[in-house]
C-alpha cells in the first residue's frame, strides 16, 4: 500500500472534508491515518533468520569453498540483510504475521487513541474516531454513547461497511467519499445546533513515517 495515495492533495481533501462535517453536526470527528500500528519487529527477525537459514545452506552445499571462519559471519550478514529488508517492506511485514494479530493491534492502537486524545471526554459524547491503519489495511471506527444513541443501527452499519472498505483499499478517495456520506448520515440525526463547542481539532492525524 503505497503512501502516496495520501499525498498533501488528499491530505488537504481529507481536512476539508473533516471541517464540513465538523459544521453541519453536533459529532466530533477526528480522523488518524498511520503508516502502521505497530514495529511488528518479530517479523523482521523473523525473515532475517530466513535469510540465514538460506545463507547458511549456501555456503554448505555451495561448489565454491568458503573458509570456515567467514561462515559465521557471513550468516550474521545475512540475518541482519534480512532484517533490513523486512523493516522496509510492509508486504513482508504482512506476509510474515497473522490476520488475527494484525487486527488486534489496529484495534488495540485505535481504542489508545481513542481515550489519550481525549476523544472519549467530549461533553455531549460525541465524539468519533476514524482510524486508517495502511500496513494492515484495516479501519476502525469508534463513536461514543451519544453518537450511537442518535444513528439507526442499519443506516449507521451501512456507513461503517463503506468505510471500511475505503480502509482495506487504502484509498484516499474513496476515503473522502465515506467521510462525505457519513456527513450527511451525521447531519441528519445528529445536526449542529450550535450549542456544542469545538473540543477536539479538527485537522486529521497523519502519521505516515
Amino acid at each position: 500500500m503505497s503512501h502516496a495515495r495520501f499525498d498533501d492533495d488528499a491530505r488537504q481533501a481529507l481536512t476539508a472534508c473533516v471541517k464540513e462535517i465538523e459544521t453541519r453536526t453536533d459529532a466530533e470527528l477526528v480522523l488518524a491515518v498511520r503508516s502502521r500500528s505497530d514495529s511488528y519487529r518479530h517479523a523482521d527477525y523473523l525473515f532475517g533468520a530466513l535469510l540465514a537459514v538460506a545463507g547458511l545452506i549456501f555456503l554448505l552445499f555451495s561448489p565454491v569453498t568458503f573458509h570456515p571462519n567467514w561462515v559465521l559471519i557471513e550468516v550474521v550478514l545475512f540475518f541482519a540483510l534480512g532484517a533490513f529488508l523486512s523493516s522496509r517492506s510492509n508486504v513482508l511485514k504482512r506476509l510474515l504475521t497473522g490476520k488475527k494479530l494484525r487486527a488486534e493491534k489496529v484495534r488495540m492502537s485505535a481504542a489508545a487513541m481513542f481515550y489519550e486524545a481525549g476523544i472519549a471526554n467530549t461533553r455531549q459524547e460525541t465524539g468519533i474516531l476514524v482510524y486508517v491503519s495502511l500496513l494492515e489495511r484495516r479501519l476502525e471506527v469508534l463513536a461514543d454513547r451519544g453518537v450511537l444513541t442518535s444513528m439507526p443501527a442499519m443506516e449507521w452499519n451501512e456507513e461503517l461497511f463503506e468505510l471500511h472498505e475505503a480502509g482495506r483499499r487504502g484509498d484516499a478517495k474513496l476515503l473522502e467519499k465515506a467521510l462525505h456520506n457519513l456527513s450527511d448520515l451525521l447531519a441528519k440525526y445528529l445536526p449542529a445546533t450550535g450549542e456544542n463547542p469545538n473540543e477536539l481539532a479538527d485537522a486529521p492525524r497523519f502519521e505516515l513515517t
